[in-house]
């Protein structure tokens, strides 16, 4: 009995949640082009008990995974990833953009919604075996999570989920993840 009343619990504190995230990002109409609606989470993390909260979400998620990296795509992926990696015990190792990682690198080209971009990891960065959970901030289309996930298979580490905070349903980015667990705490239809 104490069991259902706790789960209750937890599900209503993530309904709360979710209702509280997607009162705080804010959408810019037209950006980066004409027609794209853009969620913009910084208006998230301006709130600093919100983000906390946020944060022990997703760890409360991942806590039991045996994580050895947390990947955070750039840029905003590293605003998520690099502390949920050191709450986890994990390492961080960005995704960045092509041209910005000095050292040897793969890399991985994909389509966005609104254009064509590239992604690298350092080859350094991930060892075979490495149990890793990719990190963005919203999961749109899939493409830049696909590659990133990608990327890090390449190098022989396996990808134990996805994680986002905010999810845009209806570009259906889950049909490019299918197969991984994924975890995304504010959706929209």
């Amino acid at each position: 009995m104490r069991l259902g009343a706790e789960a209750r619990e937890d599900e209503r504190l993530v309904g709360r949640l979710e209702t509280d995230v997607k009162r705080a990002i804010r959408t810019i109409p037209d950006y980066p082009k004409k027609g794209i609606p853009f969620k913009d989470l910084t208006t998230l993390w301006r709130n600093g008990k919100l983000t906390r909260r946020v944060m022990d979400a997703m760890e409360k998620r991942w806590k039991g995974a045996r994580l050895d990296k947390v990947v955070g795509i750039e840029a905003r992926g590293f605003i998520v990833g690099a502390p949920l990696a050191d709450r986890l015990g994990a390492g961080f190792v960005p995704a960045r953009k092509v041209g910005k990682l000095p050292g040897s690198k793969v890399s991985m080209n994909y389509e966005l919604e609104y254009g064509r971009q590239g992604l690298e990891i350092h080859t350094d960065s991930i060892s075979k075996g490495d149990r890793v959970l990719v990190v963005d901030d919203l999961l749109a289309t899939g493409g830049t999570s696909r590659a990133a996930g990608t990327l890090v298979e390449r190098l022989g580490g396996k990808v134990v989920g996805f994680a986002f905070v905010a999810e845009l349903r209806s570009l259906k980015g889950r049909r490019k993840l299918s197969g991984y667990e994924i975890y995304s705490l504010a959706k929209y239809d």
